[in-house]
């Protein structure tokens, strides 16, 4: 098991919005960030093979347990539904120098929602381009 320790600052913003900072000593040690997408993804994958193997009974004793919606956990396991080469360039993703992550999970749903892997590919090509 790996411990992690990290000093945060909790303040208040100009508007009142409230501010969490951390060490940057300590973010220099962590090394780079794995990109939500892909902690998502692999989340995804351990959630089947727990529904597979019949560790958990359904998806919602899996939502119950893992302390989110049902439709939520409903999204996360769609990510299984991909083509196993787009969900391999997810796991493997690296997490962006700076600024926002381009790869969110709420844009890969239209690519899910097609069933063939072709079309799926061609849409991820897409996104990925643009």
């Amino acid at each position: 098991m790996i411990t992690v320790k990290k000093t945060l600052r909790f303040g208040r913003g100009p508007r009142g919005q409230r501010l969490i900072s951390e060490d940057s000593a300590i973010r220099e040690i962590a090394g780079p960030r794995i990109p939500r997408i892909a902690r998502l993804m692999a989340l995804a994958i351990r959630f089947d093979r727990l529904l597979r193997e019949g560790t958990v009974r359904d998806l919602s004793e899996l939502a119950r347990l893992a302390r989110i919606t049902q439709p939520r956990a409903t999204q996360i396991m769609n990510l299984t539904l991909l083509a196993p080469d787009i969900q391999e360039e997810l796991l493997l993703l690296r997490a962006a120098e700076s600024g926002r992550e381009p790869i969110h999970e709420r844009r890969l749903r239209p690519i899910v929602a097609l069933a063939a892997w072709n079309e799926q590919r061609r849409g991820w090509r897409q996104l990925v381009a643009g």
